[in-house]
C-alpha cells in the first residue's frame, strides 16, 4: 500500500513538473500573409517650414533590433539612459533626411550626412535656414548642422554632448550659434550596481504626511542610483558657433529646461537639485529656475520648486507656488506663470482655481496678475496687446473653458468664448489658427476683431473638417471652408497663409496612402499635390472596410470598424471567425460616449499592435470597437465597470452576427495595456469568447492602490471597486484560453511585468488554459523587429488553435456524432 502511494505521489509530482516546464523557444516569424505586411519600406515622415515652401522628408527604420535593445541601460528617476552614449536608451532615430522645396517634384539628398546615421533632436534655426541635429555614435552624441540652401551637413563637435535629459540643442537668436549641453570634464566614473559593495541598508521614512503617488517605474532605489543619476544628469553649457568653435557658457549642473526669450536677450534655465526621491520621477525633484542674459550673466531667480512627494489627492491636484513658467510669445521678454488659488487641492471650494501673472525684466517680485481661471489653467495663445486666448479644464466634470482676454487689463472680466464638455467631439469648435511673428514664435492669426478656427468636423453624419472665421467680440462664426469628400478623408494640417487662403491638407482613403496637398480655400477646386507616397500595403487593397453602428442593451449607440477578407461574398456570407480589438474609455455622459470618431476612409495602416493582419488569414476584424464606461452625475464610471464591459462586447458580437458574417462561437478578443485588463475581465465574467489576447496589462489593482487609469479613489476608499475590477481576484472563473504577453522591461505606470507573471501563476494553479510570453528587453510598447515578429507568430498560433479551429466541447462533439 505504501509503495502504491509513493508511486502515485511520484506520478503527480512528475505531472506537476511537466505542467510547469518552460519552452526553450527562439524568435519565430509569422506566416507569409502577415510577414509581407511587416517587411515593407515606409514612406518618410514630413515636416513643413513656417512659410510653407519647403518640406523635410525624414526616413527611419520601422523597428529597432534586439541587439540595439540589449545595449547597456540604466533606469534612474523615470529615465532610461545608455551610459555609453549619453542619450535615451529608447531613442528612435532617423536614418536619412531629404529636403523638398514644395514646388519641386522630387526631394534633394543632403550631402555630408554621417555614415550610418542615427539622427535625433532636429531643431530649426530661428531664421529656418539651418537645421541642427544630434548624431549618436557608439561612443556618444555629436552635434551636426545642415545648411538648407546648399543641402550640406557638417559636424560641429565630437561625441561629447549630453542628451540624457532630453534635447541638448538651443539656438541663439541670431542663428549663428547654439547653446549645447555637454559632458562635464569633472564627471566621475559610474558605480556598477552589480559590483558595488553595500555600505548599509536603504531606509525610507514616512513623516506622517500623505504621499499618495501612482506606481511609477524606474525610480531611484538606493544611494548608488542617486550617485549615478547625478553624474548622468550633470552637463556643462557651451556656446558652439557654425564653424565648430566652442566656449564654456556655464558651469556644470543638472540642467533640465532651457528656453530663450522671444527677442533672444534672455534665457530661462532650470536645474535639478537635491534631495532626490525614491517615490517620484525626476520631474518632481526640487528645481531652481533662473533667468540670465544671453551672455550668461545672472539676472534673477524666478522659481524655487520643492520636492513634490505629497500632492493632494486627485487628478486636478497641483503644486503650490509658481508653475507653468514660459515666455509670452508676442513680447520681447515677459514671463508668464500660474499660481493655484486652492493650494493645489481640488477638494478646496473656491470661485477661481488659478491666477496667472506676467513678469517683466528684471523679473523680480510677484509681477502683474491679469487673469483668474474657473478651472485649472492650461495655457494661453497670445495675439496682441489687447487680445489673447486662454484655456482651462477640469477633469472631474470633463469641462473646458476658452476665454477671450485683454492682457493689458486685469479689471475686465474675461469673455468666455467656449464652455463645453471636451469629450463632446461633435461640438468641438476647433483650434485657433496661428502664425509665426517677428520673434519666430507662434501667435494668434488676427484680422481686426476676427480669428480663425480649424476643426476636425466630427458629426453624426460623418467627418467633414472645416475652417471657420470667428468674431471674437460676439462669438459668431462664419464657415469659410468645409471638406466635402465622401470616399476620402481630408485633414486640415495647418494654415500656411490664411489671408491668401492657402492651407496644408492631407488626403487619404482606406487603400490610398496619405499624401499632402496645398489647397486654396478661396479658389474652387484649387488643390495642388506636393507629395507622392505609394501604398506599401497592397495586399490589403481589396479588403472590405466599413464603420458599423449598433446599440448596447441600454440603448447607447456604439460603433466599430469592420474588416472582411478580400473577395468575401456579402450576398452569400460565410460564417468567419472574428477578432475584436478594443480599449475602454471613461465618460461622464452618454451623449459624448455615443459619438462616432471612426472614419472608414482612414488609411488602413497595419502596425505591430494591430489585429488587421489577420484579415489576410481569413478572419473578420472588428477594430477599435467602442467600449465606453459611463458614470453620470455622482456615479463613477468604474462603479459598474464589469457590467458595461460585457454589455459593450455582447452588443458588438451580436451586431456582426446579425449581418451573417461571423460564427459567434469563434470570436477572440484582444487588447493592449488597459485593453489587456479589459480582455481578462471579459473572459472572467462572460462566456462570449473562444479565446483572448492580453498584452502588457495590469490584473491586480491592489498593486496600484493609489489610483489607476481614470480612477481617482484609492484602494481604502473604494476596496470593492479594486476587488471587483481585478481579474486576479477572479482567476478561478477563467474558463477561456488566454494568451498573456508582456515586455520584461515595461516602464508604464502600474503595468509592472510582475502583473502578468503573478496572474499567470494564479491561472495555472487553478487549471486555466493560459500561455505567458515575456519579451526580453521590451518596454510597454514593443520595438525590436524580432520581438514584433514573434508576437505576431504567438498571436497567430493562438488564434488558429483556439478560434479558427476551436476544439469542440463534449456536447458539440456528441451532437456531431449523432448527426453522422
Amino acid at each position: 500500500m505504501k509503495k502504491q502511494i509513493i508511486v502515485c505521489f511520484l506520478c503527480i509530482a512528475a505531472s506537476v513538473l511537466r505542467s510547469y516546464a518552460q519552452e526553450n523557444l527562439t524568435y519565430q516569424k509569422p506566416p507569409k500573409p502577415i510577414l509581407d505586411l511587416v517587411d515593407v519600406p515606409l514612406a518618410p515622415g514630413t515636416y513643413i517650414n513656417s512659410k510653407g515652401d519647403l518640406m523635410l522628408f525624414l526616413y527611419r527604420d520601422q523597428y529597432k533590433t534586439i541587439a540595439e535593445l540589449s545595449e547597456k541601460e540604466l533606469r534612474l528617476g523615470g529615465l532610461r539612459i545608455n551610459p555609453a552614449t549619453n542619450i535615451s536608451s529608447r531613442a528612435r532615430y532617423f536614418t536619412d533626411i531629404k529636403i523638398k522645396p514644395v514646388k519641386d517634384n522630387e526631394p534633394t539628398n543632403v550631402n555630408g550626412l554621417p555614415e550610418n546615421p542615427r539622427i535625433a533632436n532636429l531643431s530649426w534655426s530661428p531664421d529656418e535656414k539651418k537645421i541642427a541635429f544630434t548624431q549618436t555614435t557608439k561612443t556618444g552624441v555629436e552635434l551636426w548642422v545642415i545648411d538648407i540652401k546648399s543641402a550640406i551637413a557638417k559636424k560641429l563637435t565630437d561625441a561629447s554632448l549630453n542628451a540624457n535629459m532630453g534635447n541638448p540643442i538651443n539656438w541663439f537668436k541670431d542663428s549663428e550659434a547654439i547653446l549645447v549641453k555637454m559632458l562635464p570634464e569633472d564627471r566621475k566614473e559610474l558605480i556598477d550596481e552589480a559590483m558595488a559593495i553595500p555600505t548599509g541598508p536603504t531606509v525610507s521614512v514616512s513623516d506622517g504626511k500623505e504621499a499618495q503617488n501612482r506606481t511609477y517605474q524606474d525610480l531611484l532605489k538606493d544611494p548608488n542610483d542617486e550617485y549615478n543619476f547625478e553624474q548622468l544628469a550633470r552637463s556643462s553649457l557651451f556656446k558652439i558657433d557654425l564653424s565648430g568653435n566652442k566656449s564654456q557658457w556655464m558651469e556644470a549642473k543638472m540642467y533640465d529646461d532651457i528656453s530663450f526669450s522671444p527677442d533672444g536677450e534672455y534665457v530661462m534655465i532650470s536645474h535639478i537639485k537635491k534631495p532626490f526621491s525614491y517615490l517620484v520621477p525626476y520631474y518632481r525633484f526640487p528645481t531652481e529656475t533662473n533667468v540670465y542674459k544671453n551672455n550668461a550673466s545672472f539676472v534673477n531667480m524666478v522659481n524655487d520648486a520643492p520636492l513634490l512627494e505629497d500632492l493632494p489627492q486627485g487628478f486636478m491636484s497641483t503644486q503650490e507656488g509658481r508653475r507653468s513658467l514660459n515666455w509670452r510669445a508676442d513680447k520681447p521678454a515677459t514671463l508668464i506663470y500660474a499660481i493655484a488659488l486652492d493650494a493645489g487641492d481640488p477638494e478646496v471650494e473656491v470661485k477661481y482655481r488659478d491666477q496667472v501673472f506676467m513678469l517683466e525684466a528684471p523679473f523680480k517680485d510677484e509681477g502683474k496678475a491679469f487673469l483668474k481661471t474657473i478651472n485649472r489653467y492650461s495655457g494661453i495663445i497670445w495675439g496682441d496687446d489687447k487680445t489673447a486666448i486662454a484655456m482651462d479644464y477640469w477633469w472631474n466634470t470633463r469641462n473646458s473653458k476658452t476665454y477671450l482676454i485683454d492682457p493689458s487689463s486685469n479689471n475686465e472680466d474675461p469673455k468666455i468664448l467656449f464652455d463645453r464638455n471636451y469629450q463632446d467631439v461633435y461640438s468641438d469648435p476647433g483650434n485657433f489658427v496661428t502664425h509665426k511673428n517677428d520673434f519666430g514664435r507662434y501667435v494668434l492669426e488676427l484680422d481686426s476683431k476676427d480669428a480663425y478656427l480649424i476643426g476636425d468636423g466630427f458629426s453624426d453624419k460623418g467627418q467633414y473638417p472645416f475652417i471657420d472665421k470667428i468674431d471674437l467680440k460676439n462669438g459668431d462664426t462664419d464657415r469659410l471652408y468645409q471638406s466635402t469628400f465622401e470616399d476620402k478623408k481630408e485633414s486640415i494640417v495647418e494654415a500656411l497663409d490664411i489671408d491668401k487662403g492657402e492651407v496644408l491638407v492631407r488626403i487619404e482613403a482606406s487603400t490610398e496612402y496619405p499624401n499632402y496637398y496645398i489647397r486654396n480655400i478661396k479658389k474652387k477646386n484649387d488643390l495642388r499635390q506636393i507629395t507622392n507616397f505609394e501604398n506599401p500595403f497592397k495586399s490589403l487593397q481589396d479588403v472590405s472596410k466599413e464603420v458599423i453602428t449598433y446599440k448596447r442593451e441600454d440603448g447607447l449607440e456604439l460603433n466599430a470598424t469592420l474588416y472582411l477578407p478580400a473577395g468575401y461574398n456579402k450576398e452569400n456570407p460565410e460564417a468567419l471567425p472574428m477578432i475584436m480589438w478594443a480599449y475602454p474609455r471613461e465618460f461622464k455622459d452618454k451623449n459624448s460616449a455615443s459619438q462616432n470618431t471612426s472614419n472608414a476612409n482612414d488609411f488602413t495602416y497595419p502596425y505591430y499592435g494591430s489585429p488587421i493582419y489577420w484579415v489576410n488569414r481569413g478572419y473578420a476584424i472588428l477594430d477599435d470597437a467602442a467600449f465606453p464606461i459611463i458614470g453620470e452625475g455622482d456615479e463613477e464610471p468604474n462603479d459598474t465597470f464589469r457590467k458595461q464591459l460585457v454589455d459593450n462586447a455582447a452588443a458588438a458580437i451580436d451586431a456582426v452576427d446579425k449581418m451573417g458574417y461571423i460564427d459567434p462561437d469563434r470570436v477572440a478578443v484582444g487588447g493592449h495595456s488597459y485593453g489587456a485588463f479589459m480582455v481578462a475581465n471579459l473572459l472572467s465574467h462572460s462566456d462570449l469568447f473562444a479565446a483572448g489576447i492580453a498584452r502588457s496589462g495590469a490584473y491586480n489593482r491592489t498593486l496600484t492602490p493609489f489610483g489607476f487609469q481614470s480612477e481617482e479613489r484609492n484602494y481604502w476608499e473604494a476596496p470593492e471597486v479594486y476587488y471587483n475590477m481585478s481579474p486576479f481576484m477572479h482567476a478561478d472563473k477563467m474558463k477561456t484560453p488566454l494568451l498573456l504577453i508582456h515586455g520584461e522591461a515595461d516602464n508604464n505606470s502600474g503595468t509592472y511585468p510582475m502583473q502578468s507573471e503573478r496572474y499567470f501563476n494564479a491561472l495555472k494553479g487553478l487549471g486555466a488554459t493560459a500561455r505567458l510570453v515575456m519579451l526580453p528587453k521590451e518596454s510597454h510598447g514593443y520595438s525590436a523587429k524580432e520581438s514584433v515578429l514573434h508576437v505576431l507568430w504567438e498571436q497567430d498560433e493562438w488564434l488558429e488553435k483556439y478560434v479558427k479551429n476551436k476544439p469542440k466541447n463534449k456536447v458539440e462533439a456528441t451532437k456531431d456524432k449523432v448527426q453522422d
